[in-house]
């Protein structure tokens, strides 16, 4: 029956902490219409949330989706974005590598680059860009946050200030009318921190995150200078970006 069916959907999302779409169609045995119409009406109830790609338990905190959760969601989306990105750096260059599974997916694109210098709290970013010894890594210090895959606190940012950054290349949960925003308190002043120390600033955001919001802002629009994105968003996100003074990069088209 449907009521017992979301009463097992509901208590695997709270054991699981965080589930994507695709994830409750197999677990269910269901379409993936029936799939929206339960998450919709268990969002009602208040006990999970939507998150990009999925839902997650609702907490007293807004909930982190977990990093497996995310790198799951949209790979294709993510890798176009990440190859169209990583065609931004120079020879040189020294770029940030924001914490997330989108900006990940630059790492193996910058092969060929010489005397490049990433600075990361992205633990897969390090671990990736490790073979590529045309590659110098400087990681951030700071506690090692499990669900992010990330490395966060004030020593993070403090160290973080004393690099010139040619380039910082930023995730976002999403991007709205109250700015550029994130769903993690711990990771709010590195990107903060590294937004105000580059050169050049450049958010990666798939067309489905426009419109959503996260819990903080840490950046606006007017902030950065380029968007690259796997999909042309609407007319009305188009004008907000070119009202931003910031350059619209849709992966894939010339």
């Amino acid at each position: 029956m449907k009521a017992d069916r979301m009463l097992d959907m509901e208590r695997y999302i709270l054991q699981q902490g965080a589930a994507t779409m695709e994830e409750l169609r197999e677990h269910f045995d269901i379409s993936m219409n029936t799939v929206r119409r339960d998450v919709a009406a268990l969002l009602k109830r208040g006990t999970v949330e939507k998150v990009y790609g999925g839902v997650c338990a609702r907490t007293t905190e807004q909930a982190l989706t977990p990093y497996e959760v995310r790198r799951r969601g949209s790979e294709a989306a993510k890798a176009a974005i990440g190859r169209r990105a990583a065609e931004l750096v120079r020879d040189g260059d020294i770029v940030f590598i924001d914490s997330g599974t989108t900006t990940l997916h630059m790492i193996d694109y910058l092969a060929d680059r010489r005397e490049l210098t990433i600075i990361t709290n992205n633990l897969e970013a390090i671990n990736r860009a490790l073979p590529h010894e045309n590659i110098t890594i400087i990681a951030l210090p700071g506690q090692v946050r499990r669900k992010t895959r990330s490395l966060t606190g004030d020593d993070a940012v403090r160290y973080l200030k004393r690099f010139n950054i040619s380039m910082a290349f930023m995730a976002s949960t999403g991007l709205s009318s109250h700015g550029v925003t994130n769903s993690s308190p711990m990771e709010y002043e590195i990107k903060k921190c590294a937004v105000e120390n580059a050169e050049k600033t450049v958010l990666l955001i798939a067309r489905a995150k426009f419109g959503v919001t996260g819990l903080m802002t840490f950046a606006q629009l007017e902030d950065f200078d380029i968007l690259v994105t796997d999909e042309m968003p609407s007319a009305e996100d188009q004008q907000r970006v070119k009202n931003s003074g910031a350059e619209l990069i849709v992966a894939g088209e010339a």
